[in-house]
């Protein structure tokens, strides 16, 4: 028999959907308060939430006559044109505060501007409880004590104190980012986690200070600005350098008009930008802002409000892949400052309290004399090359970005000068780079060159990867890679890639086919373009412990400083690391 449920039923399912750990009643409170116009939020927990929440504000406040209303079921002040797509606040549906008072001990103080003193509301487990008169300055205070006791089977699914802690901190993280003109703080158990007050005399000095305060001076000098506008869209923000990567999405934050969301579409166009870049597992560190007119997006289709639609998604994610494409190109070949202080660290930790270690005393005007002080490591260019380092041809190349070479360390570092330091480059990874950049770049205009081989080569594969292989033949000709069924499990190779010059076919051959049995066969290899061209782009880099004479490395640097990108490998690893200076004479006690 169909009958209507109860009203303390009816608020409990609703807190199913919107209430599912203790940092979802911190985001529900703390929009409350950004919606209230405060200027000032401060958030306490105990116990990771499930002992006491409190949200305490000094926005505009509720009346006495509001109280009661407001844990009330679709009761809401964020609607006035009852237009659900016209949505300009954060919190809206009138369901949080009575889904919170459903499953907790719920105690609300509040006082309007002009009132003669606050009111006071409780609420136990979805039943009105006592409400009078109360002490508070302007604004609103919620309390959550023993959040799931109306409904304990949800206290097993809670996880440990310290997991709620950090689930809280996130929450605060990606609303303090959204709003860097109010204040925030966090308490956990009685002492202070966060403080973030709002510093800046514009917006723009608002939020890259909220930002170094939430993601640290490191994001700030490592990462690129965006500014992109498009048919009534707009984005701003940061793209982290490739080279500055995390092993999580937590240093990943997205907005849009204001609001933090975690939406698939951003997270797999962010992911397409940088899936050139980043190993597996890897992530970069990005903050965007989407701006987009409000009847262009619906904000109500998650019960959390963590996930919006776009009426035109595909526009949103060209825009959002242009914009950091674009950004990212136009750094060149810079890297993260960090890996060269992580660098000099490891340096400094090594050399502390080794007697001897150091003995030899730097020349600061010649630095090119570090190759004669290392010739144990050092592999002497030839005197024809040395000399074209020499005089005015150093002082000139020394200009350059990446400087002027000097020689290898162990036949695969090139050291170069520079007018502020020295610059050490991982050759392999460099020229990995490169030709994987020139590889899609010929893919895009008319297709990457071949070249004949003088002898076929047979490659011996198995039957099962050999027919895989050739099933790919005519997309891997478009590569540059010609290939034919020889016999029972072994292929043919006609052509290799021009670019790749002298390679090792078969090991190519191989790799190519071990990475193809990741490949479902609907796959298409222009699909995972990054893949094949970054396995053909390493058989043909210059190896490692083959030696380079100075033109050689000189010719290298400058194909770097054209290249975008090219400050770090395919995976994400730096192909440079840049020791300024001033670093190097602290290593030496001189500053």
């Amino acid at each position: 028999m169909l009958r209507y449920l109860p009203e303390h039923l009816i608020n409990q399912i609703a807190a199913g959907e919107v209430v599912e750990r203790p940092a979802a009643v911190i985001k529900e409170l703390v929009e409350n308060s950004i919606d209230a116009k405060a200027s000032n939020i401060s958030i306490a927990i105990e116990d990771g939430g499930q002992t006491l929440i409190a949200v305490v504000d000094d926005g505009q406040g509720m009346s006495a006559k509001e109280l009661p209303l407001s844990v009330t079921r679709h009761a809401t002040s964020k609607l006035p044109n009852d237009d659900l797509s016209e949505v300009r606040w954060l919190g809206f549906r009138g369901e949080a505060l009575p889904a919170i008072g459903a499953i907790s001990h719920l105690s609300l103080t509040s006082r309007m501007e002009g009132s003669g003193s606050a009111k006071f509301l409780k609420v136990d487990g979805g039943v009105l409880g006592d409400s009078g008169p109360a002490a508070l300055e302007v604004g609103t205070k919620v309390e959550v004590r023993d959040i799931f006791y109306a409904t304990p089977a949800r206290l097993k699914f809670l996880k440990s104190a310290r997991a709620e802690v950090m689930a809280t901190v996130d929450i605060v993280y990606q609303l303090s980012i959204a709003r860097p003109n109010i204040a925030f703080e966090l308490q956990v158990d009685g002492r202070q986690r966060l403080l973030y007050q709002a510093q800046g005399a514009s917006d723009e000095d608002l939020r890259l200070n909220r930002l170094r305060d939430v993601m640290g001076k490191e994001f700030i000098e490592n990462s690129v600005k965006i500014r992109t506008n498009r048919n009534d869209m707009g984005i701003v923000g940061y793209a982290g350098l490739p080279t500055l990567n995390k092993g999580n999405t937590r240093s990943q934050f997205f907005f849009v008009n204001g609001r933090p969301v975690r939406d698939k579409l951003i997270f797999g166009a962010v992911r397409a930008v940088y899936q050139d870049f980043l190993a597996r597992g890897r992530y970069p560190s990005v903050v965007l802002f989407l701006d987009v007119k409000t009847s262009d997006v619906d904000v109500n289709v998650h019960p959390s409000k963590a996930e919006v639609r776009f009426r035109d998604p595909r526009e949103v994610r060209g825009l959002i892949i242009g914009a950091l494409g674009h950004a990212l190109d136009s750094e060149g070949i810079r890297s993260s400052s960090e890996i060269s202080n992580a660098a000099l660290s490891a340096m400094h930790s090594d050399t502390m309290g080794v007697p001897g270690t150091l003995g030899v005393t730097p020349n600061r005007e010649r630095l090119p004399n570090l190759v004669d002080t290392a010739n144990n490591f050092l592999a002497h260019p030839s005197s024809r090359d040395m000399a074209e380092t020499q005089g005015p041809g150093l002082e000139e190349v020394k200009s350059f970005p990446l400087g002027a070479a000097l020689g290898q360390v162990n036949d695969t570092y090139i050291i170069a000068q520079t007018e502020s330091g020295l610059i050490i480059v991982d050759q392999h990874a460099a020229h990995e780079r490169l030709l994987y950049e020139q590889m899609k770049i010929d893919l895009e205009d008319s297709g990457v060159a071949r070249q004949l081989l003088l002898m076929p080569e047979v490659v011996e594969l198995g039957p099962e990867r050999a027919i895989q292989l050739c099933s790919r033949a005519p997309q891997l000709a478009e590569l540059g890679l010609v290939i034919e069924p020889f016999g029972e499990g072994a292929v043919l190779v006609r052509e290799t890639p021009a670019i790749l010059g002298e390679t090792d076919s078969s090991g190519l051959v191989h790799q190519l086919s071990e990475a193809l049995e990741n490949f479902m066969d609907t796959v298409s290899l222009r699909a995972r373009l990054d893949e094949v061209c970054s396995t053909m782009a390493c058989h043909g880099s210059v190896r490692a412990g083959r030696r380079l004479n100075i033109s050689e490395m000189n010719a290298l640097l400058r194909q770097m400083e054209r290249t975008p990108r090219s400050g770090q490998c395919n995976h994400g690893r730096p192909t440079y690391i840049d020791l300024k200076l001033t670093d190097i004479d602290r290593l030496f006690g001189r500053r």
